[in-house]
């Protein structure tokens, strides 16, 4: 389900049509430029919004049909030209990272969602361009998945992302739940801890299984994709709960036999 530091981006994989890899190639390769430019190395704030406004002024060219010299960027040009690529969503991509930059706290899940919104629905919304299946209800369920994703990536990373000062937790369920900053600093695994994640679980949860139909309704390898990808979120989802929510000392990631089991689950994948 992972590649790298660009999770929840299904890249080239054997399920992709040999001809739609390139260009995933080539989304995927500015995407993972760009999140490194937010997170990698020791660039300061303002360094890091700069680079990313540079990549947003590329994207123009692009938009514009005008000649771009970056290789990365070129590729992407003819990528978006060949398969009438939106570019909106590619900036979506550059909103989410320049906010990742500034915003280290989220107030509620309304505030979260919409930062899903930029960070991992465009790139379902992409994949659907490449697949020319864009009608309204396609990508509704694509933006419920890709959210689901990157809200269980969230839920794994809480020890990660508390060392780049970064809490993706609402903090309106910290405060319901009795979690404070200082609990996630010291890797409390309280009570109240386990609860807030229970909850967060079956949020995401229940986002992902509303929008598991399109695995099951879109043909051929698309599908099998999208069925191996909705069954790994959920599959992380269960690691979650079967550590009891402790995500501090069992971070849980997939193994060779979990593959077999998302096989199996695809195979037999029904509409709930």
């Amino acid at each position: 389900m992972s590649v790298n530091h660009y999770e929840n981006f299904p890249v080239a994989s054997i399920l992709l049509p040999k001809r739609l890899r390139p260009a995933v190639a080539a989304i995927y390769a500015f995407a993972r430029s760009a999140d490194d430019l937010a997170d990698e190395g020791d660039l300061q704030p303002q360094e890091r919004l700069a680079a990313l406004a540079a990549y947003a002024r590329q994207l123009d060219h692009i938009d514009h049909g005008t000649p771009v010299e970056d290789p990365m960027f070129a590729a992407l040009a003819r990528v978006a030209a060949e398969y009438a690529l939106p570019v909106q969503p590619l900036r979506d991509l550059l909103s989410a990272f320049s906010q990742d930059v500034v915003t280290p706290r989220y107030a509620d899940f309304t505030t979260l969602l919409d930062y899903c919104r930029r960070s991992a629905n465009p790139v379902g919304l992409l994949m659907l361009h490449l697949y020319g299946a864009t009608d309204s209800r396609n990508v509704t369920q694509s933006d419920a998945i890709c959210s689901a994703l990157q809200l269980i990536n969230f839920w794994q990373d809480v020890a990660i992302d508390w060392d780049k000062n970064r809490i993706y937790l609402p903090q309106e369920d910290m405060q319901r739940f009795g979690v404070t900053e200082s609990d996630i600093a010291a890797q409390r695994d309280t009570a109240a801890w386990r609860q807030l994640m229970a909850f967060e679980v079956q949020r995401a949860r229940a986002l992902m299984l509303s929008g598991a139909p399109l695995a099951l309704r879109l043909p051929g390898r698309i599908g099998w994709e999208l069925r191996m990808v909705v069954q790994g979120g959920l599959r992380i989802l269960e690691r979650i709960e079967a550590a009891d929510y402790d995500v501090y000392r069992h971070r849980p990631k997939l193994g060779k036999a979990d593959w077999l089991v998302l096989a199996w689950r695809s195979l037999w994948m029904r509409e709930h």
